[in-house]
């Protein structure tokens, strides 16, 4: 119970929450008004960065969400050119982080990472489609161990994020649900596959490593 109510945080958040602190306390002591506003702001900050624990279903027939939040679009696309992918057709599910969401990110399935690549861009509207081809992002390649077939997870800079942080390594050895790093402040996360059944649908709100998302 007391994991749910105060969980863990990312360890990106903490000079974010030393920062905000300080600068409540200094507040505090010359103006209550903005005092009290800082306190709700430090509040803010490490909901924006816990990294709660998740529930993974660790079944190889199903692929997890990597992100928390909305499903904001599903189509019928080539893979990404930065990968090499695009003479191939792929289903991709975008998910939109708002603020309040949680902003850790996760491997939908067993595998192993063949390559990471990022891209500078520009910092667009994340809900916006074309954020998946403009804005800042960082890809994931992995090599599904039941199909051995390419699943990319895509991390996307939205309007307010300024920098995505990556926690694994090319050639790295995943398990479904592993943290693969996170976007900080408000964002998307694109997965494409192949060769499986979507299960969610646009408008649905998804949990990072523990809703399905598709299934052979």
């Amino acid at each position: 119970m007391f994991e749910k109510i105060f969980p863990k945080i990312h360890q990106e958040g903490y000079k974010f929450l030393v920062i905000s602190s300080i600068i409540t306390l200094i507040l505090l002591f010359s103006t209550d008004l903005f005092g009290y506003i800082f306190i709700l702001i430090s509040i803010w900050v490490y909901y924006f960065f816990r990294d709660p624990e998740r529930v993974v279903i660790d079944n190889e027939a199903y692929l997890v969400s990597p992100a928390d939040g909305r499903i904001s679009g599903i189509k019928e696309v080539n893979g990404p050119v930065e990968l090499g992918l695009d003479s191939k057709k792929f289903t991709r599910v975008s998910i939109f982080m708002n603020i309040f969401d949680c902003h850790v990110n996760r491997s939908p399935a067993n595998g192993q990472i063949q390559d990471i690549f990022y891209k500078p861009g520009k910092f667009l509207n994340a809900s916006l489609d074309k954020a998946s081809e403009e804005n800042e992002r960082n890809y994931f390649n992995i090599a599904e161990n039941k199909t051995n077939e390419p699943i990319v997870v895509v991390q996307i800079a939205g309007l307010v994020a300024r920098r995505i942080v990556t926690q694994v390594e090319k050639k790295e050895t995943l398990k479904q649900g592993q943290r693969l790093g996170m976007i900080r402040f408000g964002s998307r996360v694109d997965v494409y596959y192949t060769q499986r059944k979507t299960m969610v649908k646009v408008g649905q709100n998804v949990i990072a490593g523990e809703s399905i998302i598709a299934s052979f």
